[in-house]
């Protein structure tokens, strides 16, 4: 993560940098070791301001003295040497000893037109100075970067909404000043996190529309599908649960021939990232898988037997709940152990599929529990339609 610093001049550039860095290592949730800000304005640059009067009085031009002190200093290819399929350019200069530092390069001759031999310190004056190491531009401006880091167990979106507001309200507060013409701006990886979290807005909603209306084609009865679709809830709280229990310190805490199960399956606190909210997508296209097997066949038990009390419903419930508890346990063994692999993974890739996986297998786990209450609710919802219709 970093700061895009932009502005009419690298000085400005790097003095409001400076005065972000120390900004930054206030803020708690940064880490104070890991900012920098450029040193725009460091390096330091030899110039050679040619004297226009003096090269006049000897009857030189600019051209002339300038390919002195190419020739000199840079050197001048002469010939080409050839050796086998190998070529290699010969270059004439002033040896180095002649030519490192001020008061060797101000005895560099420069030939008059006269032949006359000029020492360049009567041409030009030589000095040092302060100058830039790179220029960066962006949009016409010229920009220089603060980079820093967060801390553990922290959010890339959280980190950044807090420095902001931080260096926002410091300079509101007149405890912290930019150059007049500087501008600021967040960037890195985190801008990833914030379009995702835009994309997931739209397709989060839209997946769970589309999940209601495939099953409402199934059942064509809108409290059946809803008493099905809320079993998404409940796998929901399972994913929740089990990223909550990955955060606390003895959860898995125990060993297995020597195994840390805490170190297999990688306990640690997560924050809800993209890859997060990728296991909860994939959560909810296998949540409701038990509820349809359930509903499906306590529709087929209820057009048989077609029960006409309040007792011959719940019987008929009980006989089609007891029928299905051996498919949707194996429906949701298979994805769970499925996903052991993917939790206990390491190397290239598990740095996203781990967390695409957690919530996946929490839901699951908790997804179980929808033996008991698609029965329960259909039971409900029969017994109402039964008395609506009594009455």
């Amino acid at each position: 993560m970093g700061l895009k610093v932009k502005g009419p001049s690298l000085e400005s550039i790097e003095k409001a940098g400076l005065v972000l860095e120390r900004l930054l290592k206030e803020v708690p949730s940064v880490e104070p070791s890991a900012v920098i800000a450029d040193r725009i304005v460091g390096k330091p640059y030899l110039e050679i301001r040619i004297d226009r009067l003096a090269a006049a009085r000897h009857g030189l031009m600019i051209e002339q003295i300038q390919e002195g002190i190419k020739t000199a200093l840079g050197g001048k290819p002469v010939t080409t040497t050839v050796e086998g399929r190998e070529r290699y350019s010969v270059r004439v200069r002033y040896p180095r000893e002649l030519r490192d530092s001020i008061e060797a390069l101000e005895k560099v001759l420069v030939p008059a037109p006269d032949g006359t031999q000029i020492p360049l310190g009567q041409l030009s004056e030589i000095h040092y100075s302060r100058g830039p190491d790179m220029i960066r531009g962006e949009d016409t401006f010229l920009t220089g970067y603060v980079l820093f880091d967060m801390k553990p167990g922290l959010s890339e979106v959280e980190v950044v909404d807090q420095s902001r507001a931080y260096i926002a309200g410091r300079i509101a507060a007149g405890e912290a000043e930019l150059p007049e013409g500087v501008s600021y701006a967040f960037a890195g990886s985190y801008e990833n996190q914030v379009r995702a979290q835009k994309k997931l807005t739209v397709i989060l909603p839209l997946s769970l529309f589309i999940i209601f209306m495939i099953l409402y084609l199934q059942f064509r009865s809108i409290p059946t599908t809803t008493l099905v679709f809320l079993t998404i809830a409940l796998a929901w709280a399972g994913g929740f649960i089990m990223m909550w229990l990955y955060g606390r310190d003895w959860f898995l805490d125990f060993s297995v021939s020597g195994v840390s199960m805490r170190t297999l399956f990688q306990v640690k606190p997560l924050n809800l990232s993209v890859a997060v909210w990728v296991g909860f997508l994939a959560l909810f296209g296998i949540a409701s898988d038990d509820g349809v097997v359930m509903a499906t066949y306590l529709n087929q038990v209820f057009q048989e037997k077609r029960p006409k009390d309040i007792r011959e419903i719940r019987q008929a419930t009980i006989e089609g709940g007891l029928r299905r508890i051996r498919p949707c346990l194996m429906t949701s063994a298979t994805t769970a152990l499925a996903l052991l692999p993917v939790l206990t993974s390491t190397g290239r890739g598990a740095d996203v599929m781990v967390p695409m996986a957690i919530p996946s297998f929490g839901g699951i786990m908790f997804e179980i529990l929808t033996l008991l209450t698609v029965p329960v609710m259909y039971c409900m919802v029969r017994e109402w339609a039964f008395r609506w219709k009594k009455t």
